[in-house]
């Protein structure tokens, strides 16, 4: 099995991410490689920075505003920085989003739970950071719904993330949380994050971003590489 010292991370980011092999993550069991990877020098097209799609919102994406009805739920807005090893903002990073909604439901054929699906709201939206490296969505607090690691296992109410920086290398695939929630400490996918990095997992409430009467406001920056880099969270 591969261990961490042969894991295809830069040097810095060694010690932030989750280990391949995490078993009390089960999931982790069977994706874990049984070889060590090989070093494979990236492409030309891997290198380059990816054109920015046309259409697509520049700063900001409301989720909440797709039907002519507003979604079930508690409306929020999460915002924050996309930002490189050196900590200096990515323009024109793209940063897509997904999450279940209020009732702990996705919007997929994969989740056949019995919790009922919004026919507002479906839980993805995406948009290209501003100048200064920034984001804002406007959403629905997810409900957390259950899990599958261990006996009457509840996975927290999170977002995923997905964001890509100045070339596809750089791609982030992560989780946000939420902060006092009591299921993290039971959530073997957040556990399976380096304990000194699990804070940068959990976002911030934060009363500049919340509009009074309307959305309370969750502040979350992402780190691309580093050794601050944001922990690298698959479902």
């Amino acid at each position: 099995m591969a261990d961490e010292a042969t894991r295809t991370y830069p040097p810095d980011d060694r010690g932030v991410h989750p280990p391949w092999l995490y078993p009390p993550y089960t999931a982790t069991i069977g994706r874990a490689p049984h070889r060590a990877p090989l070093n494979v020098s990236p492409t030309a097209t891997e290198l380059a920075v990816p054109p920015s799609p046309r259409g697509w919102p520049v700063g900001s994406d409301d989720l909440t505003t797709r039907s002519g009805a507003p979604p079930i739920g508690e409306r929020i807005i999460v915002a924050g920085r996309v930002l490189d090893a050196a900590g200096e903002p990515v323009p024109g990073a793209v940063v897509e989003v997904w999450q279940a909604n209020s009732a702990g439901r996705y919007v997929h054929a994969g989740d056949r739970r019995s919790a009922p699906v919004d026919p507002n709201f479906t839980g993805t939206g995406r948009c290209l950071t501003a100048d200064d490296g920034t984001y804002r969505f406007v959403t629905i607090r997810p409900g957390a719904y259950p899990g599958r690691s261990h006996h009457n296992a509840w996975r927290p109410p999170h977002i995923h993330f997905s964001v890509i920086g100045g070339a596809m290398v750089t791609r982030l695939v992560t989780q946000m949380y939420f902060p006092g929630d009591p299921l993290l400490d039971r959530d073997t996918i957040f556990l399976a994050a380096p304990e000194a990095t699990r804070d940068r997992l959990v976002s911030s409430l934060d009363f500049d971003l919340t509009e009074p009467d309307v959305s309370l406001g969750y502040r979350f920056d992402l780190v691309l590489r580093g050794r601050a880099a944001t922990p690298q969270v698959h479902a």
